[in-house]
């Protein structure tokens, strides 16, 4: 299903994906599109899709008791202090 594709930047900046991309992924005209742009590359995936991979790097995650256990941390310290 992958493939190459060549495409121009345009004297606005606007690039035109080819048919066949935007027919495959089911992008009709309208379509929000994001840029993740990693290390060397860029991808270019819909707004649905990037949320999907979002909450799965984020599935499991223990971020927000990190943040409150940090934030307590800091609490107690203050209050050490005065």
């Amino acid at each position: 299903m992958s493939g190459t594709f060549s495409m121009t930047v345009g004297n606005k900046g606007r690039v035109v994906l080819p048919a066949e991309v935007r027919a495959r992924h089911n992008w009709p005209e309208g379509t929000v599109l994001i840029a993740i742009e990693p290390a060397e590359c860029i991808a270019i995936v819909d707004r649905a899709e990037a949320l999907r991979s979002i909450r799965a790097q984020l599935k499991g995650s223990t971020i927000l008791d990190d943040l409150f256990a940090e934030r307590r941390a800091e609490a107690a310290r203050e209050d050490a202090e005065s």
